[in-house]
């Protein structure tokens, strides 16, 4: 009994070793995507707001040190054989598809020309956090879509990612969050959750301009917390600008930058060199 018990078990288990194995959603439409593309190999676009922009974010995993945590070091190693060096830093800007206070309206109104100029094999996507204040999901949702329609029709990979929460609109960025991740399951794109990271690594306390931290109101990005003092942008404190565990807590655009680092990594790996 005790043999056919364990024969039933293995039974049970298999499929779900078997379901564990295969690839994300993503990988077969991505692949029949990146087959369409006529660019250079290696090229990676950026186009967001002011939390893309910014070279907190991204740039310094171009100089990052030696001692990396082996997966990090892992992910970066991939990223660097494949991407061209001026993607860490030098592809930003309104003409390359990033600029503060802009919003999916913006991106959409200039995608064909970011577009014909870069002819990206791969783009990070993220607005939404000033769309919470100059728009509604509604709108969002459907410029967002024409986005990557035409991305997509390029032969452009898309990385989706979803907007960090915003104190006094908690709701709302849950919302355009939650409209990311739609956007991101119907068209099979891999995505960067980064509001939902940022919510399971500090719950009660994302956010920099709570009482607790008022001792950094000087110096807002310095806050040690994931959102900095504005309740807005990522935070960006320079004694937690290393890759431990400590920073990837602390440090919210550190934190954005080694998730879109796996991701990116990744898509490398499963579809992009694979061709």
């Amino acid at each position: 009994m005790r043999h056919l018990l364990a024969s039933i078990a293995l039974v049970a288990l298999a499929p779900l070793a078997r379901a564990a194995e295969e690839p994300p959603a993503w990988v077969k439409p991505m692949a029949e995507v990146h087959a369409k593309f006529t660019g250079k190999p290696g090229t990676l676009a950026l186009f967001g707001d002011s939390i893309t922009v910014t070279k907190a974010f991204w740039a310094p995993l171009a100089y990052a040190p030696k001692d990396l945590p082996p997966d990090i070091a892992k992910s970066r190693d991939r990223v660097k054989k494949h991407m061209l060096d001026e993607c860490w830093s030098k592809w930003r800007g309104g003409e390359y598809g990033s600029e503060s206070g802009q919003t999916a309206k913006w991106a959409a109104d200039n995608i064909g020309g970011w577009l014909k100029k870069l002819n990206p094999e791969c783009a990070v996507v993220m607005f939404g956090t000033n769309d919470i204040v100059r728009s509604d999901v509604k709108a969002f949702d459907e410029q967002m879509r024409a986005v990557i329609e035409k991305c997509l029709k390029n032969g452009t990979v898309v990385i989706l990612t979803t907007i960090p929460p915003r104190a006094g609109a908690e709701n709302k960025a849950k919302a355009f969050a939650e409209a990311a991740r739609a956007i991101a399951r119907d068209f099979k794109l891999p995505l960067i959750d980064y509001h939902a990271e940022v919510l399971k690594r500090r719950p009660d306390d994302w956010n920099g301009a709570l009482p607790k931290f008022k001792e950094f109101a000087k110096g807002v990005y310095q806050v040690p917390t994931l959102v900095s003092g504005d309740g807005v942008h990522p935070s960006a404190p320079a004694k937690l600008a290393d890759y431990s565990a400590d920073a990837l807590n602390s440090n919210g655009y550190q934190l954005r930058s080694v998730l879109t680092l796996h991701v990116y990594a990744d898509v490398i790996a499963r579809v992009l060199a694979a061709k």
